[in-house]
């Protein structure tokens, strides 16, 4: 069943018309976040090693303890997206932009100080879990409010390509963290990773969330929030009168979140565990997929506003159900044959990502944007993006890292039969 895009308008302001102010403020400070949060992803094997106790000799138990905190982040992402997305619509979006980086310049410190095991016992995986809880929160919060800061910002035909920027920042922070560890990894020792270069990143991390407070001081609001305390959306109003609009973004971003948490992060951990490349070979290839991957964003998101959202969409979707295994099975021990895997699912994945921000946007009226977006997306991205590296490693361990692709296609082919019912929201008027 088609679903309805509402259209409601309300007091938000025009489109500002010096859009690379507004790109920079957006896109600056969710590079920074989005650093500190996949800092941990890229050294998630030295972090294992110093804060959670070996296990009986598997080396494997550490491993997917450290992913297991990964993943408790994502479940704290829903209720960032809930309460920071509350703030942007009542308060307005640069106020929830402000609190999400400070939060995540806090935490991105507290993972620093943190503790090793064998000078703290178990309080050090305790303060890595509260450090991750916090991150989880800030970037909750940060995709629902600059989603729709950005989008809110961009001009009539001009959605699409804004939006893309969404994964440009992001890709750019994911890229940073990448190539800061593969640069540690190749000049320090593995004792020297291992004692206290792994720390630095995180210290880095919380430095540069200061900068990027400074520059969003100077953004615009798009979001003119109500001014009696009786207009304003309560907590639950977009969950209450737009459930069939939540239940969408859901099934928009099982299969995206997933594919692209498989393919920008996990990849070359799986490589690792699978094929015995080197950790060296593995971040390098890592590293130059995701500058790839920027350069496709805003190429993916200028396609979409000439022939629309839903062809990206299936592109995507189909594309990795029928390649996600063939692509994982291609995987060698070689550094040629992991970086042309990674850059083929990133073309592949570029249908999603340079349009997702774009699409959430065009489902839900001003009022509730990003509150709307903010839940039902994270809560999404917590079940199947988050769980991603664990449920990868776990295959491992039972002796059947084969089923793990299977499991990609899969879901990717649910999100398939969405977007082929999905309303093309390209060409219309956003609510404003």
């Amino acid at each position: 069943m088609t679903q309805h895009v509402p259209q409601v308008t309300d007091a938000s302001p025009a489109p500002e018309r010096r859009p690379i102010r507004q790109l920079l403020a957006a896109s600056v400070g969710n590079a920074v976040e989005w650093y500190d949060w996949y800092a941990y992803t890229f050294l998630a094997t030295y972090i294992a090693g110093q804060i959670f106790p070996k296990g009986s000799g598997n080396s494997l138990v550490p491993l997917l303890s450290t992913f297991a905190v990964f993943a408790v982040g994502f479940f704290m992402r829903p209720v960032g997206g809930l309460l920071m997305g509350a703030v942007a619509d009542r308060r307005g979006r640069r106020a929830a932009l402000t609190v999400t980086i400070l939060l995540m310049g806090g935490s991105s410190l507290l993972v620093a100080l943190t503790p090793t095991y064998a000078a703290a016992g178990v309080l050090a995986p305790v303060v890595l879990v509260v450090a991750r809880l916090l991150q989880g929160l800030s970037v909750g919060g940060e995709f629902a409010a600059s989603t729709t800061f950005l989008v809110e910002s961009a001009g009539p035909g001009r959605r699409g390509l804004f939006s893309s920027f969404q994964y440009v920042s992001t890709t750019v922070g994911q890229l940073t963290a990448s190539g800061v560890a593969a640069l540690l990894v190749a000049t320090l020792s593995e004792g020297q990773m291992d004692g206290w270069g792994w720390r630095l990143p995180f210290l880095v991390g919380a430095l540069l969330s200061l900068v990027g407070f400074w520059i969003r001081q100077g953004a615009r609001e798009t979001h003119i929030a109500p001014a009696a305390r009786g207009e304003r959306p309560g907590l639950f109003d977009a969950l209450r009168h737009h459930p069939r609009q939540s239940l969408l973004i859901c099934g928009i971003t099982a299969g995206g979140t997933l594919a692209y948490y498989t393919w920008t992060s996990y990849l070359p951990t799986y490589a690792e565990l699978n094929t015995g490349i080197g950790k060296s070979g593995a971040l390098l290839a890592g590293t130059l997929s995701l500058a790839f991957f920027a350069l496709l964003q805003p190429v993916g998101g200028l396609l979409s506003d000439r022939v629309g959202r839903r062809p990206l969409l299936l592109f995507f979707g189909v594309g990795f159900a029928v390649l996600s295994v063939p692509l994982l099975k291609a995987l060698t021990g070689s550094f040629v044959s992991l970086l042309l895997v990674q850059c083929a699912g990133m073309v592949l994945l570029t249908g999603f990502t340079s349009i997702s921000a774009a699409v959430n946007a065009e489902v839900f009226p001003a009022r509730v944007r990003a509150a709307g977006i903010g839940f039902p997306y994270s809560l999404t991205v917590a079940l199947f993006g988050g769980t991603a590296p664990y449920v990868g490693t776990l295959f491992k361990e039972i002796g059947s890292p084969g089923l793990f692709p299977g499991y990609v296609a899969v879901l990717c082919l649910v999100s398939s039969a969405v977007y082929t019912r999905l309303p093309e929201t390209a060409h219309r008027e956003l609510a404003r």
